[in-house]
């Protein structure tokens, strides 16, 4: 994967085929392993956690805008930021209408100014870690560059709970994205599957039985080498 161009103000810009799903940076976030897994060696199994999942986004991603409640609510929006290499799907896009034209913008065909507000779903409940949040500010980020307009924050809807969390998306957060967008690009570079890092995590994953987190380290280097051989459809070679 290369590095980009430089555009016409100096800074890097990603072509199409440059980009990382947005989705990747949540597992990341959740673990290298399993975001390599799925997004280089092609790797998924489902289990009763992601189909819960992919049901309720196949649900949301269906394009629609409409109005709703005085705000316009667009659904499956198609979104990308070529200054960090990203691109993806937005579950819902609210726009809220704005009095101040320094911080709304003009949508086609509708009057008056508008704001932004991503909202993302997911199944289960809020998690201590913040892949949630990441993933929400990358599309915060994409929307950003896109409608050339500052967006404060978003909210993460959760099934579990049915309720909204409100995000921020402050400096800490944002350059946490940005630092995670260039290291996850760094691993995918070098093609290289982290080892298995056994925990709890480890519990709900739907990989289980394609990661195997407690084989020994030998017997899952055998295993990465005949996958990647099989994803190749080349016959693995002795010693390598």
């Amino acid at each position: 994967m290369s590095a980009g161009s430089i555009g016409n103000d100096g800074s890097r810009r990603f072509e199409d085929d440059e980009l990382i799903p947005i989705s990747a940076l949540q597992h990341f976030v959740f673990c290298k392993r399993q975001a390599m897994l799925i997004h280089v060696e092609q790797v998924w199994a489902e289990n009763r956690h992601t189909a819960s999942g992919r049901v309720m986004h196949d649900r949301v991603h269906a394009v629609s805008t409409r109005m709703e409640d005085g705000r316009l609510v667009a659904r499956g929006l198609r979104l990308a930021s070529r200054r960090l290499g990203l691109s993806g799907i937005a579950d819902v896009v609210e726009f809220r209408p704005v009095a101040s034209d320094t911080i709304g913008v003009r949508l086609p065909s509708r009057r008056g100014m508008w704001q932004a507000f991503p909202v993302e779903y997911k199944r289960g409940r809020p998690k201590k870690h913040n892949a949630d949040a990441v993933q929400l500010c990358a599309q915060a980020v994409c929307l950003e560059e896109m409608l050339n307009q500052t967006i404060p924050c978003g909210a993460l809807f959760y099934g579990k709970t049915r309720r909204r969390k409100d995000v921020s998306f402050d400096a800490p957060l944002r350059s946490a994205l940005t630092d995670l967008a260039n290291e996850f690009r760094q691993l995918l570079n070098t093609g290289i599957t982290p080892p298995p890092e056994p925990g709890p995590k480890c519990e709900h994953c739907s990989l289980q039985a394609q990661c195997l987190p407690h084989v020994p380290r030998a017997a899952d280097n055998y295993i990465a080498r005949m996958r990647r051989a099989a994803l190749a459809e080349e016959p693995p070679h002795e010693g390598s």
